[in-house]
């Protein structure tokens, strides 16, 4: 890292790497009924499905490129990443079927994987235990301006160029990332410390990292966490248009839910070095269970059509734990990785990733145009994630030792 390549260049670079993810989920997120109107819709697809099976390709390009950071690097890893993501682009940018799209998205998740899994091994290269949770609560409270303007930016885009457009402006960020990051980003991880890419290696060292309960444990809290938020995404534009008839707006709405997530992790980062993750993460997911009853209790309440107030207000709620998490649960997850960052962060991206999938299109199947579906998502993650991580704090905080 040349002088000049501060701590917040890094926090900042990291922060826009790993926004790559969010960005090519929320700025589509307007266009999905004129996906749907363009390419027509048959089932059992959807377009829920260029969403949900876009985190897919993400847990598929997770078990891949995680162990290829170990073995060649992260910046290696996190370029190729790059280049199938603009791979995936580019099909679904040219698509004649709503078929190709979602080919294309997965393709899409399975390439944005890199910039994903090796910016957190990057992190965990570099800080250990509350100083990792603080980095990525930093890196979180950046990330996050990303869903509250990428609804907003792609409804623009595509009132000037179609839902297509947006495509290419994701090919034009992927590029210019890439460049910042082959200029800026040292690499993190020296010869010695690599671990060659041999399945039997991978096999062994993923199954010591398995069998530690602490770590599979809050892989699984993790994707239902994940799960929730998945499952707005997938859902939100029907819901606010069915619900409460917003269209337009939806843009508004939608980032100051995103505002929610992004406040809790600005909070997060300057109080879990006094409070601790662990302490942090154990009142958001009760926070988050509360938010999700609340919120049944008020659908049922009002024939599942709660005020838009009471809607924004509870759900606001439940983003800001989710946001209290999220700067958290990889953090406690990753501390007892040791020399196993890259696979490590793999494992707990892909396994979160897999829960999480499943979790959102189970429930987003019961999307009957109301908010029950949405609310019972946040209650029974809350519920699940916080006995998860109940047990998980009864597990080996050791490093898990490398086998080479």
């Amino acid at each position: 890292m040349t002088p000049s390549a501060t701590f917040r260049e890094r926090v900042a670079l990291y922060a826009f790497l790993t926004s790559l993810t969010s960005i090519s989920i929320d700025a589509l997120l307007p266009g999905l009924r004129q996906i749907g109107s363009d390419l027509g819709v048959a089932p059992p697809l959807s377009t829920q499905h260029v969403v949900s099976l876009f985190i897919f390709g993400m847990a598929f390009g997770e078990l891949l490129l995680g162990p290829m950071s170990d073995a060649l690097g992260r910046k290696k890893a996190l370029v190729l990443g790059l280049g199938v993501y603009g791979l995936g682009t580019a099909i679904a940018m040219c698509a004649g079927s709503l078929e190709a799209v979602i080919f294309g998205r997965f393709l899409q998740g399975v390439g944005v994987s890199g910039p994903k899994i090796s910016t957190r091994a990057m992190i965990r290269d570099q800080f250990e235990g509350d100083a990792m949770a603080r980095v990525m609560s930093f890196m979180f409270t950046l990330f996050i301006l990303v869903p509250m303007l990428a609804p907003t930016l792609g409804q623009v885009v595509m009132a000037v160029g179609g839902w297509r457009s947006v495509f290419a402006i994701y090919l034009v960020m992927a590029g210019l990332l890439g460049f910042w990051l082959v200029m800026r980003q040292p690499e993190t991880l020296d010869s010695a410390r690599r671990i060659p890419f041999r399945p039997k290696l991978l096999v062994l060292n993923g199954r010591r990292i398995l069998s530690n309960r602490r770590v599979a444990t809050l892989i699984m809290a993790t994707g239902l966490v994940f799960g929730a938020q998945l499952l707005y995404l997938s859902t939100a534009a029907d819901l606010f248009l069915d619900v409460y008839g917003i269209a337009e707006t939806f843009p508004f709405y939608f980032a100051v839910l995103a505002a929610g997530i992004g406040l809790a992790s600005f909070l997060n980062a300057r109080l879990v070095q006094r409070l601790g993750m662990d302490a942090m993460a154990h009142h958001a997911f009760v926070g988050l269970a509360s938010a999700g009853l609340l919120m049944l209790l008020a659908s049922t309440l009002w024939n599942g059509r709660p005020p838009l107030a009471v809607f924004m207000s509870l759900s606001f709620s439940a983003f800001f734990a989710i946001g209290i998490l999220f700067g958290n649960l990889n953090a406690m997850a990753m501390r007892s990785l040791g020399q196993v960052a890259g696979l490590g962060a793999s494992l707990i991206a892909s396994g979160s990733s897999f829960v999480a999938t499943l979790f959102a299109i189970g429930m987003g199947a019961f999307y009957d145009g109301t908010t029950l579906h949405l609310s019972a998502g946040f209650f029974v993650s809350g519920v699940l994630s916080l006995v998860l991580n109940r047990l998980a704090a009864q597990g080996d905080t050791s490093p898990v030792e490398a086998i080479r």
